[in-house]
């Protein structure tokens, strides 16, 4: 008799695990907010996109080096709040410049007005452009398109949006990659958000 007054308490115990499990965590238990929200009230993570290619895939020749070499259009969206500026950095990780831990600089975009939503298509060359951002490359300031060579492998073309909560006091210095140091340092302790989105490209055979 004992033996039956057991199994049933088991089965009732063991009822109720199955029955907390299938309606999933109660509230304020580890429970995933709702909307896809991050924990904390942080709300969804920045995201950056453009409709010129998908991200991880492959980039159209008019926006490299084999082509027209013009920017692609790019936006970028849940941006946390008390954002005072943004910085673009397109770069080639697949290339050690000179031996050395540097890779190519294509593009790097600073002191972006915080209200900014994202960058034109086709943004025209100079050192400051008419919003007051500042801009530079390996080719000079400008947007450098991808160019890696038809015998390697895909390259993969990497953009990086930060938001930041202060204007960055950087001059371009002698050539990309020393401003590049200088953006970066800068922006340590500044950052508040920041996302990614890459394209693959090599020269057509």
């Amino acid at each position: 008799m004992r033996w039956l007054q057991w199994n049933a308490a088991v089965s009732v115990v063991l009822a109720g695990v199955i029955t907390a499990a299938a309606q999933g965590p109660a509230p304020g238990r580890g429970a995933p907010p709702a909307g896809g929200a991050q924990p904390g009230g942080r709300g969804p993570a920045m995201t950056l996109t453009t409709t010129a290619f998908p991200d991880g895939g492959q980039i159209p020749a008019r926006y490299t080096q084999a082509g027209e070499q013009v920017s692609p259009a790019l936006t970028w969206t849940n941006v946390p709040p008390n954002v005072a500026s943004f910085v673009l950095h397109m770069h080639d990780p697949d290339v050690a410049r000179n031996r050395t831990t540097d890779d190519q600089v294509h593009w790097l975009v600073w002191n972006i007005p915080g209200s900014a939503t994202g960058l034109p298509e086709g943004v025209p060359q100079g050192a400051e452009l008419p919003d007051g951002s500042r801009q530079i490359s390996a080719s000079g300031p400008v947007y450098r398109g991808p160019g890696a060579p038809a015998a390697g492998p895909l390259h993969h073309y990497t953009f990086e949006i930060f938001a930041l909560d202060t204007r960055l006091d950087v001059l371009p210095a002698a050539d990309a990659f020393e401003t590049r140091t200088n953006v970066m340092k800068a922006m340590q302790g500044h950052i508040l958000g920041k996302a990614v989105y890459v394209g693959l490209f090599r020269r057509p055979q």
